[in-house]
């Protein structure tokens, strides 16, 4: 088992920043990928960025290319930094860690565990 926890959500402005953390417990002396989802209020959860076990490989959406960065350090912590915030990165970002595919992506199913979820709202 994988207890996923993030932190620093809150409210920012258009044009502002956030820096997003997981810290993964538990049976984290295996191999996986980490990733953040999100999800707006009436709309599905959707994939932003993810990180390959070794932190060789990330990808992200084409809606944050350029704004947010995914890393992870050696304590079994993830990040994501988001610059230049918009109101349409309003939502609940979530922490996923997957065992099955250690070089991650976008594809929801393949993530085994899920964090509780952090609140970002960017106000306009």
């Amino acid at each position: 088992q994988v207890q996923l926890a993030e932190s620093g959500g809150g409210l920012v402005q258009t044009g502002g920043s956030l820096r997003l953390s997981c810290a993964a417990s538990g049976r984290t002396f295996s191999r996986y990928a980490m990733a953040w989802f999100r999800q707006a209020p009436g709309k599905e959860r959707e994939f932003v960025s993810s990180i390959s076990w070794n932190a060789g490989s990330t990808y992200y959406a084409d809606s944050v290319k350029g704004r947010f960065t995914i890393s992870r350090d050696n304590a079994n912590t993830v990040y994501l930094q988001m610059n230049s915030l918009k109101p349409e990165d309003t939502g609940v970002y979530y922490c996923a860690a997957s065992f099955r595919n250690i070089f991650g992506g976008s594809y929801r199913q393949s993530y085994d565990y899920w964090g509780q979820g952090t609140q970002v709202t960017v106000s306009s």
